[in-house]
Parts: C-alpha cells; structure tokens; sequence
C-alpha cells in the first residue's frame, strides 16, 4: 500500500513539472513559473505533510524519489561552480576594462562584503536585544545532544586555528586539487590560483600581445561555452524549485519551529532590516531598489529554497550582469569572493545573535558597549577567516563564540529550526554579493544603466 502512495505521490509531481513545462512552451515569463513552482510546492508539500507526516515511510519514500528532480538540479549546479569560478576570474583579467581597475575593484568588493557583514551584525545584536532572547532556556533533547557531540571536534579544529593558519588554509598548494573541490577552502583557493594566472597574462601582454592575445581568445570561447552549459542548467530552475520546496515543506518540524518560534521571528526580522539596508545603499547610488528586488528575486528564490550560495554562483552572476547591467569582471569578482567572505547572513546576522543570547550564561552583559563593538569587529574579521576552516554558519558560529570565550553548547540547541533560518541566511549571502557587485559596478562607471533600469527579468 504504501508503495502505491508513493508512486501517487511521484505521479503528483510529474503533472506539476508537465504544467510548468507547458507553462514555458507558452512563454510565461521566467519569474512568474519561478514562483507558481514556489507556490504549488509549498501546497504539496503542506498536504503531504497534513496527510502523512515527516517520518511516515509514504513521506521519506516520496521525498527520495523528488530529489532526483530537486538535488539533482542543485548538483547540475555545483557540477559548473569550480569551472565556471576559474574561468570567470581569469577572464576578468583578459578584459581591458577590468585590468585597468583590478585593484581599485577587488579592494571595493570586498570592502562592501566586509562593511556590510558588520552592519548585519549590528542589526542582528539589535535584534536579538529586542526580542529578548536567551540561550538559558533552551532544552538539550536527543537531537540535539548528537549535534553537540559532533561539533566537539570541530570546535577543537576550530579553536587549534589562529588567524595566520587560517589564512594560509586559503593559499592553494595543489590548484587541481582544489578544482574538484576536494577543500573547505577549494573556491576561494580557486579564485587566488586564477588570479595568478590572470596577473600572469597581464605580465605575458606586454611583453608578447601575440601569444597574451591568443590565451585571451582561449579563455573567451572556454567562457563562451561554460555559460552555456549555465544557460541550459539555469532553464530547469522552476522544476528544481518545485521539488526542493516541496521537500521542505513536507518536512518541516513545525513543532519544534513553534517552540524556538520567537528566534526564528528575531532572526526573519534581522534579515528583512538587512535586506532594507541593501535596497537602501541602492538608492543612494541612485539605482532603483524596486527592479533590484523584482530582477533579482528569481535568483534569491532559488537561494532560499535550495541553501546552497554556491550552488546559487550561476544565477547570481547571470542576474548582475544581463539583468543589472554590471560588467562580467566585476560581477565574476563579487560572485566569486560572495561564497567565503563577507557573507551577511551566515557569517554576520547569525553568529552575532548566538553570542548575544549565551554571553549572559558567561556573566557578560550584552548591552554593553564594549562587548557590542568587539563582537561586531570578530565578526567582520572572522566572515573572512571562516573560508579557512570550511565556511557556512556552523563554523562562523563556533569561530566568533570562541574568540569571544562564550559557550559555543547553543550552537547545537538550535538544530531543529537551522534549515529554516538557513533558507533566509543563504538568500541574503546572494543578496549581499549581487549589491557588492552593483554597488563596484557603479562606482567605477561600468554599469550599463539602460539595462538596470529595464523593469523586466532577461529569460534564462
């Protein structure tokens, strides 16, 4: 019988993607199939979980079964991340317009990248002083014991690690290696290896254009056929959308999400404040925040749903630079250094909250000035350091806790309601990195305005 309910359930699914498929034979817009996935995920998924659970063998049979759709599009997706994140970079460099500002653009990105995650930890510990919230009462069951257990030996890595060792961990020794992404530390790796090779083809330019001239045209045609690849992947997102988020829905532990609800209501209201701030540095550069927000909102859709920034490095390029205008270097450069530094949710909202909420278990108090301003100068600091021990908001976390000397217990308390709050983390990551980009873009006069201020999103 329940082999029957499953393949019910896989049939179900099957007639959603048809309706998508069919959606696109007629040319609805990219956006609007993005979101009627979106919205007929969240429906199934709601009543598969009504009907049978989160544990009911028909729940985790079906589940199984959708991943093929759902995580076998995220996999197409990280399938290109390395190649594209290699030849996105070098390319950069074999573009006249960029090597003429390539420091001036790398200092700018990730100075946006940084100042920006110390804005959100600012507002995340603004948040979590409103809401009230406590590490004191938050209950250790069987889940939540088996996490500590496994983050003590991460902790250990974590607190071995002084800041130079981190930083070295970022120096690729083996670039091949780091190419199948075999590191924590393998794309920001990558992006410093294709950044030698970029300088080195500066160097080879002026002594022998005929040769740097030739490598130019390699790398374009590599460029050329890698973004198709992008472009043939990034068609199926609306069928990835519909199986991810259905999976979510169906699985969901809304119990445990009612109990930590006031957290995650904190850690929403951090995100949407952090969200506002971007849209804001938008309109101070004079760029409309509604088309940033209506172009952009199919690629942090997918970032939402899916949890994954890297994952999400094809549509975030692909939205900077056809539907926002900005250069291919510049959107590259952002997109690239947006996956280990400065990531505004994971390394900035989330780790500044924890510590406001276990310091007074340590007899800290968090409204002090003192413990603000440092807790908002390690966070800044260790949103860069975090690619050198595997990145994520686990290990920001851990990072920021134990330079602060607060228990870092409460990290694994709140494993029930992570993927929820992940979900909203990783589309602000994405968000912070397309505004970097933006933000570079305009400020070194290489963004097409005409195509930013075009109100409609460019099809995939």
């Amino acid at each position: 019988m329940n082999t029957f309910l499953i393949i019910v359930n896989v049939f179900i699914l099957l007639l959603l993607i048809l309706g998508l498929f069919i959606m696109q034979k007629k040319h609805v817009s990219f956006s609007k199939r993005v979101f009627t996935a979106l919205g007929l995920g969240i429906v199934f998924g709601f009543l598969i979980h009504l009907i049978y659970g989160t544990t009911h063998e028909v729940t985790t049979g079906s589940i199984d079964w959708f991943n093929i759709v759902g995580y076998g599009y995220v996999k197409l997706l990280q399938m290109v991340v390395m190649p594209l994140v290699f030849i996105s970079i070098v390319g950069a460099f074999t573009k006249l317009k960029l090597t003429k500002n390539i420091g001036k653009i790398s200092f700018l990105v990730i100075g946006i990248l940084l100042g920006t995650t110390a804005i959100s930890a600012a507002i995340g510990i603004g948040s979590a002083l409103g809401f009230g919230l406590d590490g004191i009462h938050l209950n250790e069951g069987d889940a939540e014991k088996t996490r500590n257990a496994q983050l003590v030996e991460r902790v250990a890595g974590v607190e071995n690690m002084t800041l130079p060792q981190q930083i070295i961990e970022l120096i690729p020794s083996n670039p091949f290696q780091d190419l199948t992404g075999a590191r924590p530390t393998s794309t920001i790796a990558v992006v410093i290896f294709a950044a030698f090779i970029g300088i080195a083809y500066l160097g080879v330019k002026r002594k022998d254009p005929e040769h740097a001239d030739f490598f130019a045209k390699i790398i374009d045609t590599f460029y050329s056929i890698i973004m198709r690849v992008v472009t043939l992947i990034l068609r199926l997102t609306p069928y990835g959308i519909l199986a991810i988020i259905t999976k979510v829905t169906a699985t969901s532990d809304y119990e445990a999400i009612a109990k930590l609800g006031k957290f995650v209501i904190a850690s929403y209201v951090a995100l949407i404040l952090m969200f506002i701030f971007h849209l804001l540095l938008l309109s101070f550069a004079k760029l409309s925040p509604v088309n940033y927000v209506k172009k952009g909102l199919p690629t942090l859709t997918f970032a939402f749903t899916s949890r994954t920034s890297a994952g999400t490095l094809p549509m975030t390029i692909k939205t900077q630079t056809k539907d926002f205008g900005v250069s291919e270097g510049i959107a590259n450069f952002a997109a690239s250094f947006g996956l280990s530094i400065g990531q505004n949710g994971c390394a900035g909202i989330y780790p500044a909250m924890l510590a406001v909420m276990v310091a007074p278990t340590a007899g800290i108090d968090p409204t002090s000035i003192s413990f603000i301003l440092t807790l908002i100068l390690v966070v800044a600091i260790s949103s860069f350091g975090v690619a050198g021990v595997g990145g994520g908001a686990t290990f920001a976390a851990l990072i920021v806790l134990s330079v602060m000397n607060l228990p870092v217990a409460i990290v694994g308390l709140l494993i029930s309601v992570e993927p929820l709050i992940d979900m909203g983390r990783t589309a602000l990551n994405v968000s912070g990195a397309m505004t970097a980009g933006v933000l570079t873009s305009k400020a070194t006069g290489e963004i097409e305005t005409e195509v930013y201020q075009q109100p409609n999103v460019v099809e995939a």
